[in-house]
């Protein structure tokens, strides 16, 4: 991404921190970025398309950013903080026309922060494909579920507390529920 249109976008989250979605203006874009109205509509179509922009490349970022997880606490801490880092911009997202397209990409980036963990995690272990995919689902949800849960709340508790709190809570429950997705050696004997 060039530096212009990283600045757009950077500029675009600065203001969605102060104000909500629908306030933002190409003005105040243009303003901040010390840009011309012309370079705003080189790079977007309008106010709409930079937010989807924005939303998805702060999600690949994440997802990029990840590392790999040793634990289920771990990631679930992690999009905690990324969630956190842009408290009041996703608020106003989640109130806003782009809420749905906010949403798809917040679970995406659930899927894979969840999917990451589970392929590190079970690696060497030869698992019922089924199984797994129900197992990164569930805890796609749970996660998505406490996020959403945090969003509709207006973000009125610490969010990595509350799972930092239920992580204590489930401690072991997907160590657990792992080794109940793992094929024994007599159903692979079987399938051969």
């Amino acid at each position: 991404m060039n530096r212009t249109k990283h600045a757009i976008v950077a500029t675009f989250w600065q203001l969605l921190e102060e104000k909500t979605y629908n306030k933002i203006t190409v003005q105040d874009i243009v303003d901040r970025c010390h840009v011309n109205r012309n370079t705003f509509y080189y790079h977007f179509q309008d106010i709409p398309s930079l937010a989807e922009w924005s939303v998805e490349i702060w999600a690949d970022e994440v997802i990029k950013n990840r590392g790999s997880f040793d634990s289920l606490t771990h990631c679930i801490i992690y999009m905690a903080e990324e969630c956190t880092k842009r408290k009041k911009a996703l608020l106003h997202l989640f109130r806003s026309a782009k809420k749905e397209y906010f949403l798809k990409y917040l679970n995406k980036m659930g899927y894979h922060v969840i999917c990451t963990y589970v392929e590190n995690r079970t690696e060497n272990l030869s698992l019922a494909e089924n199984k797994t995919e129900s197992l990164v689902r569930y805890y796609k949800c749970t996660l998505m579920g406490i996020i959403l849960d945090w969003l509709e709340n207006d973000a009125s508790y610490d969010l990595i507390a509350f799972c930092q709190e239920l992580c204590e809570l489930f401690s072991g429950s997907g160590e657990r529920a792992m080794l109940k997705c793992t094929v024994s050696k007599d159903e692979i004997d079987a399938t051969c």
